[in-house]
C-alpha cells in the first residue's frame, strides 16, 4: 500500500502546507507532473514547480539530507565547511560525478553571476604561480582533467568561496530569533548514537580457587571439602 499512498500524500502536501511553489530535484519531476494533473481534478489550484539538477554528494554518492557529510548546510560553521570539503571525495583528473566541482558549477558560479561578475578564482600563491580564473565550468573541467587544477588547489578555493557566500546568511540567522525557533522546531537536535556508552566495570566473578564468595553483601570464605584422614591400620 505504501507504494500507492506515498505519491498521493506527497502531492497533497502542496495543498495542506499552503504553498505557492514547490522546489525539488529532477528525481521529483514525476511527482510534480502528477500534482499538476491531479490537484485541479479535486478542486485544488496548480502550484509552480521549480526543478534543479541532481548534484553529486561530497562523499561520491547522491547528495542526501539524511547524510550530513554529503552536503553543505546553510548554517554550517566555517570550520565545519572546511572539514567536510577536506574529507570530500575528489579524484584527481576525474570531473564527472565530482561533488566539489559541482558546487562551483551549480552554486558558486551562478551566485557570482547574480553579483555581476561570473568568475571563480583559484589561488596558487604557494606554488608561486598566477591564480586560475574561470568564467565557465567547461574550462574548469578541462583543466581538472589535465591536472592543471588539482584537488589540493580546488578544495581550499571552494571552502573560501562557500564560507564567504554563507557568512551573510548565517549573520541573518543569528539576528533572527524567529528563524532560530523555527529551525529548532523543524530540525530538533538528535542525540548522537555514535557516542560511546559509559563503560561499566566488568564483573569478573569471585568463584575462583582461593577467592571469596559474596552473598547478601557479605563476603564469606568458600569452604573446600576436606579429605578425611586415613585411619591407621
Amino acid at each position: 500500500m505504501s507504494g500507492l499512498l506515498y505519491p498521493v500524500l506527497q502531492v497533497c502536501d502542496e495543498q495542506h502546507l499552503g504553498v505557492d511553489a514547490q522546489f525539488g530535484g529532477m528525481d521529483q519531476r514525476k511527482l510534480f507532473a502528477a500534482a499538476t494533473e491531479w490537484l485541479p481534478k479535486i478542486g485544488y489550484k496548480v502550484r509552480a514547480h521549480l526543478l534543479n539538477p541532481m548534484v553529486p554528494g561530497l562523499n561520491g554518492g547522491k547528495m542526501s539530507a539524511s547524510d550530513p557529510d554529503s552536503k553543505i548546510d546553510l548554517l554550517d560553521a566555517p570550520e565545519v565547511v572546511q572539514k567536510k570539503l577536506r574529507k570530500a571525495e575528489c579524484v584527481p583528473k576525474v570531473a564527472e560525478g565530482n561533488g566539489v566541482l559541482s558546487f562551483v558549477e551549480y552554486v558558486l558560479l551562478p551566485a557570482a553571476a547574480l553579483k555581476g561578475k561570473k568568475e571563480f578564482t583559484v589561488e596558487r600563491e604557494r606554488d608561486g604561480l598566477e591564480p586560475l580564473v574561470y568564467t565557465d565550468i567547461a574550462a574548469m573541467h578541462e583543466d581538472y582533467k589535465n591536472d592543471v587544477l588539482t584537488p589540493q588547489l580546488l578544495k581550499p578555493a571552494v571552502t573560501k568561496a562557500l564560507n564567504a557566500l554563507l557568512a551573510p546568511i548565517q549573520a541573518s540567522f543569528q539576528a533572527s530569533q524567529e528563524w532560530q525557533e523555527v529551525t529548532v522546531k523543524a530540525y530538533p537536535p538528535v542525540e548522537d548514537d555514535k557516542k560511546k556508552k559509559k563503560k561499566q566495570p566488568k564483573d569478573k566473578g569471585s568463584r575462583y580457587p582461593g577467592g571469596a564468595k559474596k552473598e547478601d553483601g557479605a563476603a564469606k570464605e568458600t569452604e573446600l571439602p576436606m579429605r578425611p584422614a586415613e585411619e591407621s591400620k
